[in-house]
């Protein structure tokens, strides 16, 4: 219970946010860029917490959430193929596609399959020989290498009846993409410390100096985020736009050198589409040219995908940071996670989910609660089936 007691003590927390509330001397405003992180500071009420000059915008840091329409209408496709087993995460069984889900699939006879695990597909694949077994790889930096393991193993086995359908992306692209928005406000960055985990942070010290903005990498907890929040505006009223590891206990600037080896080997950087945001250059994975044959997309060779967003949905600018969740007039009305429009209402990192979950249903700010004790939900919003965090 460590890292659980030690970093949502009361009395810390208020240590923080006095620093915070001491230095700060003009308005300011931070992205976190991971939906956990965003689950975070909304259930503890952390951005109620601080100064109001201090603004929290939420990014597009759900790896459900950006997985683009096209490649959810062709898991649909290819999930609904007698043949097929499809095995995915929970979290993507509700995420709606053009006019249906995984579940919907499901229910129409399709053998679609939740995992905990790729290797758990992998499994699924040896006993059932007879059958082509597809993985819906999603995720950021923290799943890919799973993912790329996964297909190594499948080949030193020899099993040729498993399959990826690949929609991974990368956060430093996404960070530049914002930064380059003529509409962005974004003054720093609160760094996701389970991908620089991965990735160590050799990727952010050029974003930081070409786009003048702190980068601060922080953990989950309601203290790692206070102390990347604190460390931000502290360069910020500096005029400072370095990169610090506030996660040192999980980071290192190296990263992961074993896991950067096998993504290496079986991934190639590749652009990739955002749903809701659009086309970023380099910012995502596909499978090598060495690792084709595992390429669902071009096993299964699926064409002609016509998508179609519900015109009523504004995630897309929710993910951007330009719409606060309830401002939108979908929300909690016609969208809820039983019935979701968008991807941001259904994953368990959506920052839709996080303000339908903890109760931020209205305009204007709620009143502050301590940081430390969670909003409890008023009604059932728990999702069908349980998926791994990504």
């Amino acid at each position: 219970m460590k890292y659980i007691e030690e970093f949502q003590d009361p009395g810390l927390a208020r240590r923080l946010l006095d620093d915070i509330h001491s230095t700060v001397t003009r308005p300011w405003a931070l992205m976190e860029v991971c939906g956990g992180q965003t689950h975070t500071i909304i259930r503890h009420g952390i951005d109620q917490l601080l100064s109001e000059q201090v603004e929290l915008i939420h990014g597009p840091g759900c790896p459900v959430c950006v997985t683009p329409l096209e490649v959810i209408d062709k898991a649909l496709e290819i999930a609904s193929r007698p043949e097929v087993i499809f095995c995915s995460f929970g979290d993507m069984l509700r995420v709606p596609g053009t006019g249906r889900d995984l579940f919907q699939v499901r229910g129409e006879g399709g053998d679609v399959r939740v995992v905990y695990s790729p290797l758990d597909a992998l499994k699924v694949a040896r006993q059932n020989p007879d059958r082509e077994v597809v993985f819906f790889g999603i995720g950021f930096e923290t799943t890919a290498p799973p993912n790329a393991m996964t297909v190594y193993q499948a080949r030193k086995l020899g099993i040729t009846n498993f399959s990826l359908l690949v929609s991974h992306v990368r956060v430093p692209p996404a960070i530049e993409a914002i930064m380059r928005s003529p509409s962005c406000r974004v003054q720093g960055f609160l760094a996701a410390g389970h991908v620089c985990s991965v990735m160590g942070t050799a990727e952010y010290p050029d974003l930081a100096a070409r786009h003048r903005v702190p980068i601060v990498v922080t953990g989950f907890e309601p203290l790692d985020i206070l102390e990347g929040v604190r460390r931000a505006v502290r360069q910020l009223e500096r005029g400072e736009h370095t990169v610090e590891n506030a996660y040192p206990r999980a980071v290192r600037p190296e990263g992961n050198p074993a896991a950067l080896a096998m993504l290496a080997d079986v991934f190639e950087v590749t652009d990739r589409a955002w749903r809701g945001i659009g086309v970023i250059p380099d910012s995502g994975w596909r499978l090598s040219e060495r690792f084709r044959e595992y390429d669902a997309e071009h096993r299964f060779s699926v064409t002609g995908i016509t998508t179609r967003e519900p015109a009523a949905c504004r995630s897309g600018e929710v993910l951007q940071g330009l719409l606060k969740p309830h401002e939108c007039e979908a929300f909690g009305t016609l969208c809820t996670p039983r019935n979701p429009l968008g991807a941001t209402m259904v994953s368990s990192e959506g920052a839709c989910a996080a303000y339908y979950l903890y109760r931020r249903l209205e305009l204007g700010p709620a009143p502050a609660r301590p940081a430390t004790t969670p909003a409890q939900p008023t009604a059932p919003t728990a999702p069908l089936e349980a998926s791994p965090v990504v």
